[in-house]
């Protein structure tokens, strides 16, 4: 990084954001120093304008901020930070600096799964169920949606919300495997129906 810590007096800018959820947690000051020890620990280190010395965050409460990556903005004076937050950011005990909640969306974790998915079927692991039904062909993953679906609106139609949410999940599972098979994702259908959702909204704007 070539970085222009005496644009702002020695010292820069850092945006800290959680790598998982993306929400930006605090904004700190760094000079090259503290990002030297950064980038030697791992964990993120702040220069104190205050206290006029380097203060790695956690250092007293525990909660570190554990790096990820760290990137220089385009005028080289700015960065941004990406971490894994040990418990809760401020000191006041709010997940961030801007009292906000902390959370991932589970809904994200569908990107998660289906990167897994697209690595199994990249490598195709012996003895992993997915590898198997990559090897059953397009046929039989399809049939295999099929039946998950019957499954789905059995346990709908018996009122079993629990036992709905299980095999809708069996379903989900299996339609992205079939849908990698394609050469798809699941991101794929969501930005199909984000394209739907909008035609809708502008063709009945007040619905």
């Amino acid at each position: 990084m070539n970085l222009d810590f005496e644009k702002q007096g020695g010292l820069i800018p850092a945006i800290i954001q959680d790598a998982v959820t993306n929400k930006v947690l605090m904004l700190g000051y760094m000079n090259k120093e503290s990002l030297d020890k950064t980038i030697e620990t791992n964990k993120v280190c702040f220069y104190s304008r205050s206290r006029n010395c380097l203060w790695t965050k956690g250092e007293t409460s525990g909660n570190f901020l554990n790096v990820v990556s760290i990137k220089e903005d385009c005028d080289n004076d700015t960065l941004l930070i990406k971490v894994n937050p040990v418990g809760p950011v401020c000191h006041t005990g709010a997940d961030t600096c801007f009292n906000e909640v902390n959370k991932e969306n589970p809904i994200l974790f569908l990107s998660t799964l289906q990167d897994f998915i697209n690595k199994r079927h990249e490598e195709m692991p012996e003895g992993s169920y997915t590898t198997s039904l990559f090897q059953k062909g397009v046929a039989k993953m399809s049939q295999k949606v099929g039946e998950e679906a019957v499954e789905t609106v059995i346990e709908a139609m018996a009122n079993n919300n629990s036992r709905l949410i299980y095999e809708s999940s069996d379903l989900l599972y299996h339609l992205i495997v079939l849908l990698t098979s394609k050469g798809l994702r699941i991101e794929d259908l969501a930005e199909d129906l984000k394209k739907r959702h909008k035609v809708t909204k502008d063709e009945y704007p007040n619905q």
